[in-house]
């Protein structure tokens, strides 16, 4: 099945090239002046980015380079290379599109922490010493802790139903996701994480799966799974086991969005609680972002899905996840669709799809709104478009300002819940999460283009880390005590 994000990318092109869509073209042509000039200026009629420029062979009559170029998408890479073809005289030889190659032979692999060179290393190692360990662990198996990987590791586990924007693409398709993920937790939270599709999509297999594997992990992080199914399997999950289950679709989305509003009700010198808030997606983001806001005091929230706003009373398509979440939001009673929610609004997040939101309607929102357009890759509104109306925009991409992005949060809320041994992540510990990652920049330094720090700030995992370490001992689910120490007994 074709996703519709695709649908949409073909009659909707991205307004600028994205490194996304960066492709290498190795060319040869003659040897004389004015050739490269041509093949630059051929690229940029058609819109291309060049970027690098490589002398693969100099010679005398004829020129080969890898040049490289962002496109807007696989359509448009597609036009530049056959404008290039027209060329007189110009060969292309191949054609590399950089991100597949990149993805070549996986993005991930294990390393040895201990080197195996000796036979005295191999006994130890290996049998029979390691025999000596498993006893130990066998004797009391909260050894594994330390004495294992267990204390420093992360299960990614996904059934491939709800892939990024794609959709229900299946687990093989998901694997580059829950890579992906994995290195992030290794990059900037020093985490060893595993990633682990399910060829399942039953609610009761994967729950029994995950539940028998976990032996060897000091938490689950949760990817792509499909609401409502989601947040069964987490509750059950989270209720079965003693480390924590977090379904990072939910909880890292709310974290970061929170993170992020909170800067700019700071910018705005507005109360947080006062905020009047839309959401436009009932799905799981939207669901814990709803949860998260109402627990950090902000009283009037609308949710909207497709069909308009949730409310029980006027709607009777509504799964009983989305009841559950129209009771607990919506306290004005309003009905109908998402223009009605957002009429004096001060803030809109979508968490939902592709160009759901015009222009036009924005202008119905308070004075200097506030919009942060999540969805990926493509928008519930183009920041350029939301910017001719909007005072602050936020997206989920890497190529415009403020990227609301999960990798600010859970790296840091793993890594400081694996080294007090938590339980579980609570909500104490999601806003001590969000807290961190807005005290990141300082009140001088707000602006409407940055409210939300950048995913390469090294010191943002690390702040995370240590609130949510703080959180997890205050808050009693922590094992270990302040300062590493596990408690007596």
């Amino acid at each position: 099945m074709i996703p519709p994000a695709y649908f949409y990318l073909m009659s909707h092109p991205q307004p600028r090239p994205s490194v996304s869509y960066s492709f290498v073209i190795r060319l040869s042509y003659p040897n004389r002046i004015g050739m490269f000039a041509k093949l630059t200026q051929v690229i940029g009629r058609e819109g291309g980015d060049l970027g690098a420029v490589d002398i693969v062979n100099p010679d005398a009559k004829r020129m080969t380079r890898d040049i490289t170029v962002r496109a807007r998408d696989e359509a448009h890479m597609e036009t530049i290379v056959a404008a290039i073809h027209k060329i007189k005289d110009v060969t292309v030889a191949h054609v590399s599109d950089q991100v597949f190659l990149l993805h070549l032979g996986g993005k991930i692999s294990i390393q040895n922490k201990v080197q195996v060179t000796t036979r005295e290393s191999l006994s130890m190692a290996y049998t029979p010493g390691v025999a000596r360990v498993c006893t130990a662990i066998a004797e009391k198996k909260s050894k594994a802790w330390q004495l294992t990987i267990k204390g420093n590791s992360v299960a990614v586990i996904s059934d491939g139903s709800a892939v990024l924007g794609l959709g229900n693409i299946g687990p093989e398709a998901a694997m580059p996701v829950m890579e992906g993920k994995a290195m992030l937790f290794k990059e900037f939270g020093g985490i060893d994480a595993y990633p682990i599709c399910l060829n399942t999509q039953d609610t009761e297999e994967i729950i029994k799966t995950v539940a028998n594997l976990c032996v060897g992990f000091g938490g689950v992080n949760l990817e792509d799974i499909s609401a409502p199914r989601c947040f069964e399997i987490e509750e059950r999950l989270q209720a079965m086991l003693d480390i924590p289950i977090f379904h990072d679709d939910q909880h890292g989305t709310a974290v970061v969005a929170l993170a992020a509003l909170m800067n700019a009700a700071r910018l705005a010198a507005k109360p947080l609680a006062g905020m009047r808030v839309v959401i436009l997606g009932a799905g799981a983001a939207g669901t814990a972002i709803a949860v998260m806001l109402s627990n950090a005091g902000i009283k009037d929230i609308v949710v909207c899905d497709r069909q308009g706003i949730l409310n029980g009373k006027t709607r009777t398509d509504l799964n009983p996840a989305k009841v559950k979440l129209a009771a607990a939001t919506n306290p004005r009673g309003l009905s109908g669709s998402v223009e009605v929610a957002l009429k004096k609004a001060n803030v809109l997040i979508g968490v939902s799809g592709p160009a759901l939101i015009e222009a036009k309607s924005l202008k119905l929102m308070a004075p200097k709104p506030i919009v942060f357009a999540l969805a990926n890759p493509i928008p519930e509104i183009m920041p350029e478009e939301a910017a001719e109306t909007a005072w602050i925009v936020a997206t989920g991409r890497s190529d415009y300002p403020n990227q609301i992005n999960n990798v600010l949060a859970f790296p840091g809320i793993f890594r400081g819940a694996l080294d007090v041994r938590a339980s579980r992540v609570n909500e104490a510990m999601k806003l001590a999460a969000a807290e961190a990652i807005a005290s990141c920049i300082s009140p001088k330094e707000l602006s409407p283009e940055y409210i939300i720090p950048s995913v390469f700030n090294r010191d943002v995992a690390k702040r995370v880390a240590a609130a949510v370490t703080a959180a997890a001992i205050k808050t009693g689910v922590a094992r270990k005590g302040a300062g590493g120490k596990a408690p007596k007994g």
